[in-house]
């Protein structure tokens, strides 16, 4: 069904918004995929905050013309999927994830801002650890030193409260001994 110039003017900014945001663009060619299984996709990408859809070539070129993802328009041809995020592994993630258990899906290319990406390099960064995963490691990192002295701290009145009750007991039994 072809597009007036108002929904193509609209389509041009609704992907333009989404590549100003984004860090990075990921194209697939999806030759005969099933309904099915393309729903699939597209949950498991909305789920992981990915902008994923089927748009005409003509239209993406528009949008990426003045970015720093202007380099991709070379590779726009043929049936498409674009998927674009904020955060450069969960894109490829999930859609490398997809790509290695359907053989009609492959990965034509993929761009990090003034950097193209092959479909090589788009599948090592789907293999690098999320931005969440990172940002977790970082803060058990930071938090180690903290846990470590506050557990050191706590132990100096514990030991004390322990011998206490040690000096207690023992004054105790020597009560019951010498009764």
């Amino acid at each position: 069904m072809s597009l007036n110039l108002e929904q193509k003017k609209e389509s041009v900014a609704e992907i333009g918004a989404q590549v100003a945001k984004a860090q990075a663009i990921v194209l697939a060619e999806n030759r005969g995929l099933p309904v099915g299984e393309m729903t699939a996709l597209r949950k498991k990408a909305r789920e992981s905050g990915v902008y994923f859809r089927v748009l005409k070539n003509t239209l993406v070129r528009r949008a990426v013309a003045d970015t720093p993802f202007k380099a991709l328009a070379d590779k726009m041809s043929g049936p498409l999927t674009y998927g674009i995020s904020v955060d450069p592994v969960a894109v490829a993630k999930v859609l490398n994830d997809f790509a290695k258990g359907n053989e009609k899906f492959v990965i034509t290319a993929g761009s990090m801002p003034n950097s193209m990406m092959t479909p090589q390099q788009v599948a090592a960064l789907a293999s690098m650890p999320s931005r969440e995963e990172l940002l977790a490691r970082l803060v058990g990192t930071m938090q180690a030193p903290v846990a470590k002295f506050v557990q050191t701290l706590n132990e100096v009145p514990g030991k004390f409260a322990r011998t206490l009750q040690a000096v207690h007991d023992a004054k105790v039994n020597e009560a019951k001994e010498a009764a």
